[in-house]
């Protein structure tokens, strides 16, 4: 960093760690000695001598006053990269900021001999002296503007390592810009919560899940007020963006718990509504057996067999599923009765499927006991129309097309064959017919997968 830019009057970053971290410059007292050496002998001196000697006397007055000026500006250069350096160690903990503090390290004890080499050659000679000879005056001069060289080369070593800085003064100053405004917004997002639940419990609703979530965020709100002085900058970041999230969901959750209430009330009149509905239908499923199974083989119907005893236990435990989340919506244990209503729903589609099956299987047998040729049909039209595609733009089919289904014309034919005796089982009919339109779409799908892929 050049000089211009470790002045602080340049750096806002620099001064704002100061600021928002509490840091303190630790002194340099070196400095005060320092400076009282170089301009001490203050009022009227007497000059003896004349000539050669009072030139070697004011040459190496000179000498002493460049040495002076130039201890200041490496003393001015060291304060102002120290607050850089105490800003990257502040935000930034990675191994290029770890380099950077003992890089500056290592240059504070550089500055320390050069420093104690100046302030030894100031100690060394008074030329104040009235005695002072011209050969003490010439070494005096020598080792003072030997000192300045020494200050000088190490300010220059100084002002480079300021200005390879730079990015990670940028990061840290860029961090520490962030800092106040995201433990505002974690503040403000606490207090949103706090009010949003306080109305939610002035409208009856308890809301003791979102309270205890709230309260546990009281500690990392007591830690955010704390600073980032104790804590760090990217700690202090984190938990302000983790409390601002926290607290916005336990706002948002507030905000809609009334709504939240009305929908589980709505859910729970419905579901009972349905639960009662099934109870009916689930009374129709035995009349259909007795159906089934006077007019077709058992093999027909005798999967279905449970259904009426399975029915009515499935309803029975979605009734008591009911009253549990019921009990949970009196006690305010939303997410209790929330689970609970799946369930019962889970329980009811189940049983809707099981009921309605019986009803499905009786239309279907009756449709072809009466005309098994339709449902041949469209199975034939399945199998041709997979036997074009696989022949389209070749002279013989990919065995891997043709095998399935050929295998596929035999199962339909064997199928048919099925109908002939006296009592068929048209169930095992239908389902060789969809088992067989289920190959004819696999081969359908695979050759334009193939053609798809190839093209």
């Amino acid at each position: 960093m050049t000089a211009r830019l470790a002045r602080p009057h340049h750096k806002p970053g620099a001064r704002a760690v100061r600021d928002v971290l509490g840091l303190v410059l630790l002194p340099v007292p070196l400095v005060a000695v320092a400076m009282a050496g170089a301009f001490a002998g203050g009022g009227t001196r007497r000059w003896f001598g004349g000539g050669r000697g009072e030139s070697q006397r004011a040459d190496a007055q000179a000498a002493k006053d460049a040495a002076a000026a130039a201890f200041y500006e490496l003393d001015t250069a060291q304060r102002d990269l120290r607050i850089s350096i105490e800003t990257i160690s502040a935000v930034d903990s990675t191994p290029a900021a770890r380099q950077a503090v003992d890089g500056f390290a290592a240059l504070g004890r550089r500055i320390d001999e050069v420093s104690h080499t100046y302030i030894t050659a100031v100690d060394a000679h008074d030329l104040d002296r009235d005695d002072l000879e011209a050969s003490a005056a010439a070494q005096a001069r020598t080792e003072l503007s030997k000192a300045k060289d020494e200050l000088v080369k190490v300010k220059g070593e100084l002002d480079r390592f300021a200005q390879g800085l730079g990015p990670l003064l940028d990061k840290a100053e860029t961090q520490l810009a962030r800092l106040a405004p995201a433990v505002e917004r974690a503040r403000q997002a606490l207090l949103a919560a706090s009010t949003a639940l306080d109305a939610v419990r002035g409208s009856g609703l308890r809301a003791d899940d979102l309270a205890a979530r709230l309260a546990a965020l009281g500690p990392e709100l007591t830690k955010l007020n704390e600073g980032a002085g104790r804590h760090g900058v990217p700690e202090t970041l984190q938990r302000a963006d983790r409390v601002l999230r926290d607290a916005e969901a336990v706002r948002t959750e507030a905000d809609r718990l009334p709504e939240r209430a009305a929908e589980i009330d709505k859910r729970l009149v419905s579901l009972r509504t349905r639960a009662q509905a099934l109870t009916t239908r689930a009374e129709q499923v035995d009349p259909v057996l007795s159906e089934l199974r006077r007019r077709f083989t058992a093999a027909c119907w005798q999967d279905l067999q449970p259904v009426p005893e399975q029915a009515a236990l499935s309803v029975r435990r979605a009734e008591e599923k009911l009253k549990e989340a019921g009990k949970a919506r009196e006690e305010q244990r939303w997410p209790d009765a929330t689970a609970l209503l799946s369930t019962v729903r889970a329980l009811l589609n189940s049983t809707d499927e099981a009921v309605s099956a019986a009803g499905d299987r009786l239309q279907r047998l009756n449709a072809v006991a009466k005309d098994p040729q339709q449902e041949i049909e469209r199975t034939r039209f399945a199998i041709r129309d997979a036997q074009r595609l696989a022949m389209a733009g070749r002279h013989t089919p990919d065995p891997r097309h043709a095998r399935p289904l050929d295998d596929a014309v035999g199962r339909l034919e064997r199928a048919v064959e099925g109908l002939e005796g006296r009592h068929p089982d048209y169930w095992h009919f239908l389902l060789e017919m969809e088992a067989v339109r289920r190959t004819a779409a696999h081969v359908v799908e695979q050759i334009r997968e193939e053609r798809g892929a190839g093209h």
